[in-house]
């Protein structure tokens, strides 16, 4: 499985420099032998509450394109909308 994490990986580098702007990043936990991909949410991503967008628009977008049999990609820590601990990128 490590080819496949790395293929993701590369994807991900792909759009990390716009997760970074925001003060984001994403880390793979683990591609498991369904082909499901699990990420964690870091910084800013974490607490954003578009961050489930920005997962399926963006990260997972990404991660198909690249890596076609992947299955799905979930987040150990999507922020809800309605979570009143949850920022916008901009916000300070």
């Amino acid at each position: 499985m490590s080819e496949l994490v790395e293929r993701v990986e590369k994807a991900l580098n792909n759009i990390r420099p716009y997760l970074e702007a925001d003060g984001g990043d994403v880390k793979v936990l683990e591609v498991d032998k369904d082909m499901n991909v699990v990420l964690e949410l870091m910084g800013n991503c974490g607490s954003c509450p578009m961050s489930t967008m920005t997962l399926k628009a963006g990260v997972e977008e990404a991660i198909k394109r690249e890596v076609p049999e992947i299955k799905s990609v979930h987040a150990v820590n999507i922020t809800s909308p309605d979570d009143p601990n949850a920022k916008l990128p901009f916000a300070n």
